[in-house]
């Protein structure tokens, strides 16, 4: 994957995907998920599907879709907002 790559979950919000490589990924709720390692694209349309977390030690990641690294695997889609750290809404 291209890292100049620009994504984006809405019209209003665009980031590089090294801007979002490595930041931590909190649920709505204020949990603290993990850190963002990547991302999983459609490579028909360049959509991005899904992102891949790093999760946080403590986290019961049984609850979570986990892919072979262990990653959590979460809608894209699902991102509310992007700041010093990331939120995901509902899972």
């Amino acid at each position: 994957m291209n890292d100049d790559m620009i994504v984006t979950n809405s019209g209003e919000n665009k980031h590089f995907i090294t801007e979002l490589r490595g930041k931590t990924l909190m649920s709505a709720t204020g949990d603290i998920l993990g850190i963002i390692d990547n991302f999983v694209v459609d490579t028909d349309s360049g959509a991005i599907e899904y992102v891949l977390v790093a999760p946080n030690e403590e986290l019961d990641i049984s609850r979570y879709k986990t892919d072979k690294m262990e990653r959590i695997v979460l809608d894209f889609n699902n991102i509310q907002a992007v700041k010093d750290v990331v939120v995901i809404g509902p899972m």
